[in-house]
């Protein structure tokens, strides 16, 4: 099973120039999943990207992700 939240830290992580203050918080349990990505305010423009592209390609893979576990996901950026 995969772990969503570790998911979506490693991606973001990947992302960012200060992968230390990267944080996702959220719940695991259940069909559907709820995700709060939180990163430093100067990352913030890398993990949304021009017209939204990043953040819009950050959720089509979680929802793959999560399809692989039968779970929805949903992904908040802050």
């Amino acid at each position: 099973m995969i772990s969503l939240t570790d998911t979506l830290y490693t991606i973001a992580r990947a992302l960012v120039s200060c992968p230390d203050e990267v944080t996702v918080t959220g719940d695991e349990s259940g069909k559907n999943v709820n995700l709060v990505l939180s990163v430093a305010p100067d990352d913030m423009g890398m993990v949304i990207g021009k017209h939204g592209k990043i953040a819009k390609a950050i959720r089509n893979v979680m929802k793959a992700a999560a399809n692989s576990n039968g779970q929805k996901v949903n992904v908040e950026i802050k």
